[in-house]
């Protein structure tokens, strides 16, 4: 009899997508304080789709189950998409996911949020466009931004996400959201005086 419930030891004797991505476009690391488990997510990302995905693991089998699974859930995903998947793709995944063992699948998400970061931050830094690209996962421009702004006079990240999209996705645009924000509603009290 396995300690793990069948679907868990599936996934933790015969892990999929074990090692690190060549050439990738993205890699995320992770740890849990809770238990001292690590993870590094690489990423291979062409036309916005994640194309494949790796993961190294030190951890229990319940970590490693649940990177199994989310390197299958990801691939052949857009990055928008990826970026916003619940922690139940993971855990409803198996049925019988512990509720002790929710940090595991948390961890998972972290490393991919963290590799989404980077993959978006680089994309940011490398933009060659007319205007300034503040959203990769939904392309959205610092333009679109402020018109988004201005015309549902948006004052949090939330009411801008909801008026364009941007920063409904991996969450490494809010900091140029919030400076956007700032700027748009300090230069309107400049002209309103």
């Amino acid at each position: 009899m396995s300690y793990y419930p069948e679907r868990i030891n599936e996934h933790f004797l015969t892990p999929r997508n074990v090692g690190e991505v060549e050439d990738r476009d993205a890699e995320g690391v992770a740890g849990s304080f809770l238990c001292g488990a690590t993870l590094r997510l690489t990423l291979k990302i062409d036309d916005q789709r994640i194309t494949d995905a790796k993961f190294k693991a030190t951890g229990c089998g319940f970590l490693i189950a649940s990177a199994s699974v989310l390197t299958e859930t990801i691939k052949d995903l857009g990055l928008s998409r990826a970026a916003t998947l619940p922690e139940s793709a993971i855990t409803d995944w198996f049925e019988e996911f512990p509720t002790d063992r929710q940090h595991c699948a948390r961890l998972c998400f972290e490393a991919l949020n963290a590799a989404l970061a980077n993959y978006h931050n680089v994309a940011r830094e490398e933009w060659t466009g007319e205007e300034a690209l503040i959203c990769t996962c939904f392309g959205v421009s610092e333009k679109n931004i402020e018109r988004a702004i201005e015309a549902q006079r948006c004052v949090t990240i939330n009411e801008v996400t909801r008026a364009c999209n941007a920063g409904g996705g991996c969450g490494s645009c809010h900091p140029l959201i919030v400076d956007i924000l700032e700027d748009y509603w300090r230069t309107i009290l400049v002209k309103s005086e």
